[in-house]
């Protein structure tokens, strides 16, 4: 029986000029053949994609190379994904903040290359106070950041600009 070579995707250039590769990285992933890896060349260890993947049965490898990127192989069966039976997490989006406190802290993103803002914003929760609010501005919005965000208990409110996107983050608490 012959296992087939892992799928090399090199996002690099992607994310060095401000692109969001997540949407060519799950693409990759549905074209894997049975029992084939994925082998991800990144600018950065990328966190948030691990349970990402893990949710859907793939397990990872990461290895920083010698010009500081990141090559991750993730692997099919490596991980349990979550069983059918589970309740599913409820959404942290929400369309209103009333009765939200103003935010206390102020972060502008806009300039940062990823995981930069994604890496600042989870930085700045930690230091809030439950139920106390985050305001932070992104050139684009934050895809692997929310999965991140859901599983702290966070509470979501984005608001798309044409320019920016404007994320309010509530701490759980």
């Amino acid at each position: 029986m012959s296992t087939l070579e892992p799928l090399l995707l090199d996002v690099r250039d992607e994310l060095r000029h401000g692109g969001e590769p997540l949407p060519r990285i799950l693409e990759a992933v549905a074209k894997l053949g049975p029992g084939q890896a994925l082998r991800l060349l990144a600018t950065f260890e990328p966190l948030p994609l691990y349970a990402v993947l893990a949710r859907k049965g793939f397990g990872h490898n990461a290895t920083r190379l010698s010009a500081g990127d990141w090559e991750v192989l993730f692997t099919p069966g490596a991980a349990k994904p979550k069983a059918k039976t589970e309740k599913p997490k409820s959404t942290a989006a929400v369309t209103s903040t009333e009765g939200w406190p103003e935010p206390c802290t102020h972060l502008d993103n806009r300039g940062l290359q990823p995981p930069e803002p994604l890496v600042r914003i989870l930085d700045a929760l930690e230091h809030l106070a439950p139920g106390a609010v985050l305001e932070a501005i992104n050139e684009r919005d934050p895809v692997f950041l929310y999965p991140e965000l859901e599983a702290r208990g966070a509470l979501i409110h984005t608001d798309k600009q044409a320019e920016f996107v404007r994320l309010l983050i509530r701490r759980a608490g």
